[in-house]
């Protein structure tokens, strides 16, 4: 667990993701006290590659949910289908419940958010999720994981 210390308040960090460069591609690296955890902040870390995202309000209560028996691959699975519903309807997941993520699939309920194109920054066209450096492991402070992204 990383902290932030101002004065004599310290706040600790239990999850967040960061982005880093990857040879022609940009990886996405997440951390969190639960597998949930590492989840919320991967889905927001796959946005953040793609750019400064403006959402409409409302939006579509939905599942979305993929089978595996890998929980790596399962990670990578997920993201392809919010990469696949980016490029086809230009909609952004919002996660409101996390509802499995193990044993054989992972499942998140919430809402497809329509992004506002006028008032979003696209950074960066993803391509694809790889299976390259693909890894979720459990760490002293609770999981990371790794992907990939090709751009």
């Amino acid at each position: 667990m990383s902290g932030l210390c101002l004065g004599r308040i310290t706040f600790r960090v239990t999850s967040g993701y960061e982005l880093f460069d990857h040879t022609a591609d940009l990886g996405i690296r997440a951390f969190g006290s639960t597998v949930e955890e590492v989840l919320e902040a991967m889905t927001a870390g796959f946005y953040a590659a793609v750019g400064d995202l403006v959402l409409q309000d409302g939006g579509e209560a939905c599942r979305v949910a993929v089978a595996g028996e890998d929980d790596a691959v399962l990670l990578r699975d997920y993201l392809a289908c919010l990469l696949l519903r980016l490029e086809h309807h230009l909609q952004v997941l919002k996660i409101d419940r996390v509802v499995r993520f193990g044993g054989g699939g992972l499942s998140v309920e919430g809402t497809w958010r329509e992004v506002d194109e006028g008032r979003s920054e696209f950074l960066r066209e993803v391509k694809a999720i790889t299976y390259h450096e693909l890894s979720l492991v459990r760490t002293d402070q609770g999981y990371e994981a790794r992907v990939i992204v090709d751009i």
